[in-house]
């Protein structure tokens, strides 16, 4: 007996009518946004390698996973991420193109997420990565689109800007196991000052935990620079606040004010990323909308080491956003219903290709008689009906 023919997966959903059309159109504006600025298509395989996602290197979890295996038992998962084989890409077909490289996606990536997460296991993407080019130019490059692309579909968003360094500087300088770290990791993440105090309250009270215990709450604007500057205790920490500021007002020239904010609590999961970090969140949607940042070491997992950076986007955010605000609507019926007598069902259809070359959107019947086709009509809100027979006559509706 079929227990689950009758329902979509957990963590799924269909789209209709307004949905797809809400999807297709926030897909095609920041395909645009990508082109524009010189970024160039690609699509990897929905399947992949489980190598491909080494936890040691992308930071995601096995049992976030969806993993089958092929016909030789090699373990495959269905792409939980788009920036790693992006990565194997570039280090195969493309270890000879001419450098920098800039590349777009919009394709599906899948997460088993836990039931009351409220995320979707399956969610529609779309992103750059631009790989071979490293400083501040690259870097402003890549923020310049990532703000472009939000603003042609929900120009009232908030970035937020970190960088890894301060992490993973303060995490050298403390005695701690890896689970230790991820749990710290973990809590400075969700900003749970509770969970982080009873951890750290554990280890010796060094200037490195100290700074860790105020990592999460260096939260803010220009005030956050002042603020960091007494846990910067190296040269390289006090190199990556100054670099961060410098981006920061970069930003800020583009106009968008008091909607960059600095978070040096910013720690995210993915552990490739070694530099600069930036989210991006929207009214009307909990989680952020945009994650990104730069990579220098990833590409050298798939033996061609490179620098990197790139951002992906979710679009089944994006799309929520504008049919809350009422942007789409269900498809409005067709404008004409073309009914062809007994007889005269190929000259129909030849006349509906020539309405639709006129722009006009139109349907064929296939209703037995005239009767049929007009309560049809009358009953999806179509106000014309083209009877096709020897003459072809115009009736409204």
């Amino acid at each position: 007996m079929k227990k689950n023919n009758m329902i979509t997966p957990e963590g799924t959903r269909d789209l209709l009518f307004e949905e797809c059309l809400a999807r297709r159109s926030v897909e095609s504006k920041l395909a645009d946004a990508f082109r524009t600025r010189g970024y160039n298509e690609v699509m990897t395989s929905g399947l992949e390698f489980y190598d491909v996602f080494d936890p040691k290197y992308s930071g995601i979890n096995p049992e976030e996973m969806y993993k089958m295996s092929d016909r030789r038992g090699r373990i495959l998962v269905m792409r939980p991420d788009s920036t790693m084989p992006i990565a194997r890409l570039v280090a195969t077909r493309l270890k000879n193109h001419q450098l920098p490289l800039r590349l777009f996606y919009t394709q599906p990536v899948y997460r088993s997420n836990p039931g009351l997460a409220g995320r979707l296991d399956e969610n529609a993407q779309a992103g750059i990565e631009f790989m071979g080019a490293s400083g501040i130019r690259a870097d402003l490059e890549v923020l310049t689109t990532a703000v472009e692309a939000l603003s042609s579909c929900a120009p009232d968003f908030r970035l937020e800007l970190g960088h890894a360094g301060f992490f993973r500087e303060l995490a050298h300088q403390m005695p701690v196991s890896e689970e230790q770290l991820e749990d710290i990791r973990s809590a400075i993440e969700t900003k749970n000052y509770a969970a982080l105090d009873t951890i750290l309250d554990t280890l010796p009270q060094t200037a490195a935990v100290h700074g860790m215990r105020r990592l999460p709450r260096l939260f803010g604007g220009e005030e956050v620079f002042a603020q960091a500057r007494e846990i910067c205790s190296t040269e390289k920490a006090q190199k990556t606040l100054s670099y961060l500021h410098k981006i920061y007002h970069a930003v800020q020239d583009l106009g968008l004010g008091e909607r960059v904010i600095v978070d040096l609590g910013m720690v995210q999961r993915n552990d490739y990323y070694t530099d600069i970090i930036f989210t991006a969140y929207t009214e009307g949607y909990g989680d952020s909308i945009l994650m990104g940042g730069r990579y220098d070491n990833l590409l050298a997992q798939f033996h061609c080491p490179m620098p990197a950076i790139g951002f992906g986007i979710n679009v089944d955010a994006l799309t929520r956003i504008a049919l809350a605000h009422g942007h789409y609507n269900a498809p409005s019926a067709a404008q004409i219903l073309v009914f062809g007598e007994n007889g005269y069902s190929i000259k129909a259809l030849s006349h509906a290709r020539a309405l639709t070359k006129q722009g006009l959107r139109c349907e064929t019947s296939v209703a037995q008689t005239r009767a049929e086709a007009e309560d049809y009509a009358r009953s999806l809100g179509i106000r014309r009906l083209d009877v096709v027979g020897d003459q072809i006559t115009e009736v409204l509706l």
